[in-house]
């Protein structure tokens, strides 16, 4: 397995409230960890959030008793949401943080992700990118009513309303997904702030370059930066060489 994990402030926000976390080794029960997380909040309240919730979330896997994927995420997803919302209810200066989330592990030959807001998860191969997770947002649930077209203005107007984040409620919903993986997949975590910059076909094609995975991913960074770069951008581009994964 390789993977290669690349950040960027953008050319427009004053700073970076992304963070992520690349691990091919074992954190605890999982045999590896992949995490994006897109802060929201004041100056400091967002990039709080996000460096809080990818360093404890870490934290709290290193230490579970669980073994399964999805139980494990569960726990220390619903752990590091309360401890954000306790913070933000007593500390001023974080009032209103949150943070999106998508995390993934691959455990013999499955994909296991957690998703909360709209940060995504896509499998790519040779016959196309796929997204496994689904946008917690505004404009995907009036699009699941039939009550907006998607790519619409509206819908490009109202994108980065969300409808789920991290630390905002004491409780938190979290979407799980199982993808088996048959191998010559590549698996891609961002935020918004390379899929509102870079289309799934620009993806699709810097993704599958005969280039390294580092190559790969600093080249989805600057085109998101090429088209405006108007958020921050966080890539997470992963190998999973599945034929290996499942020797093992």
């Amino acid at each position: 397995m390789k993977a290669c994990a690349v950040t960027d402030t953008g050319r427009v926000r004053p700073i970076n409230q992304d963070f992520l976390f690349a691990s091919t080794e074992p954190v605890g029960p999982l045999p590896n960890l992949f995490i994006v997380a897109d802060g929201m909040g004041g100056h400091q309240a967002g990039d709080f959030a996000s460096r809080y919730l990818v360093g404890h979330l870490v934290k709290h896997i290193e230490g579970s008793r669980e073994t399964e994927a999805v139980p494990v995420l569960r726990q220390a997803i619903e752990d590091v949401n309360q401890e954000l919302f306790e913070l933000a209810c007593v500390e001023p200066e974080l009032a209103g943080m949150g943070s999106t989330l998508v995390a993934a592990t691959v455990a013999g030959g499955v994909l296991y992700v957690a998703n909360v807001g709209d940060s995504r998860l896509y499998t790519i191969r040779g016959t196309g990118i796929r997204q496994i997770t689904k946008d917690h947002s505004f404009v995907e649930e009036m699009v699941s009513r039939g009550q907006m077209e998607r790519g619409s203005r509206a819908y490009k107007e109202q994108k980065n309303i969300i409808t789920r984040a991290m630390g905002i409620g004491r409780k938190v919903r979290i979407d799980f997904f199982e993808e088996p993986l048959s191998g010559g997949e590549y698996l891609l975590l961002c935020s918004d702030g390379l899929t509102n910059m870079v289309d799934n076909s620009a993806i699709f094609r810097l993704v599958l370059m005969p280039e390294t995975l580092q190559m790969k991913a600093k080249a989805l960074i600057a085109l998101a930066n090429q088209n405006g770069g108007r958020d921050n951008i966080a890539v997470i581009l992963v190998d999973p060489q599945i034929s290996e994964v499942r020797e093992r």
